[in-house]
């Protein structure tokens, strides 16, 4: 195996570019062959005494602006992804409704769960491609990554709201339905934690249900029981992503 004598800042530029890459939507197989063929450049270049500067110019953002355009958008792959999510946003909302007995949900609940997961997605992308190509602070950082949390939570709170006042026609599971939709959810939120090695998709759906849940064996109104578990589940949540951020960088 070669041996990595590249300088630290040339580390931190060759992993902000497989990110900026990644979240472009480009195929992973041609972004390994991109990053390994530049730190070939960048190992020979500071043999001879250059900087990163005399590889890439003076802005790392137009570099990779400029790499990115040259190569194709991986579709198929991202579709891939899109599902997972979207399958994983319905996991978590079957997973907190299941308590509550047979699960059964309007079509502005599905179509409003599939609007804010694409804007999700864009939103994503947005972040991991501004944290990559500009030197921002750990705090800039945290607060990106945060703000990349709490914004769904809000627009899936306020589909909730909506769907309240707004009646559309309902899909119905039963009983059966919904044991067999539990169990399917479960499933597929181990394998994807297993697949993707975190731990993101069952610690949002622990803080998303377990907060209303535990409270609701406590003496206390349900007005005061929504803005506790409301609070617990933002907090836990953000502090969750804020330490996973501050730990992969």
């Amino acid at each position: 195996m070669k041996e990595v004598i590249l300088s630290k800042r040339s580390q931190t530029f060759i992993e902000d570019l497989r990110v900026y890459l990644f979240s472009s939507g480009k195929k992973e197989e041609e972004i390994e062959e991109i990053v390994t063929e530049l730190e070939d450049h960048l190992i020979e270049a500071e043999k001879r005494g250059k900087s990163i500067e005399d590889i890439i110019g003076k802005s790392p953002k137009t570099y990779m602006q400029q790499l990115s355009n040259e190569m194709k958008i991986d579709y198929k792959t991202w579709m891939k992804y899109f599902v997972i999510i979207i399958a994983g946003v319905f996991s978590i909302s079957i997973i907190g409704d299941i308590l509550n007995g047979p699960i059964s949900y309007s079509l502005l609940e599905i179509g409003g769960s599939l609007v804010i997961s694409l804007l999700f997605i864009m939103l994503t992308f947005w972040v991991f491609k501004l944290v990559s190509s500009r030197s921002l602070t750990y705090g800039i950082q945290g607060l990106l990554f945060f703000l990349l949390a709490i914004v769904p939570l809000g627009l899936f709170i306020g589909l909730e709201f909506a769907t309240r006042s707004i009646t559309t026609p309902v899909v119905e599971f039963g009983i059966i339905g919904t044991w067999i939709a539990g169990g399917l959810t479960v499933i597929f939120l181990i394998a994807i934690s297993i697949w993707a090695k975190t731990l993101i998709l069952p610690v949002i759906a622990a803080f998303l249900v377990l907060p209303e849940y535990l409270l609701g064996f406590a003496n206390m109104n349900e007005e005061t029981m929504l803005i506790w578990s409301t609070v617990i589940t933002y907090a836990g949540i953000g502090a969750y992503v804020l330490f996973t951020a501050k730990r992969n960088k």
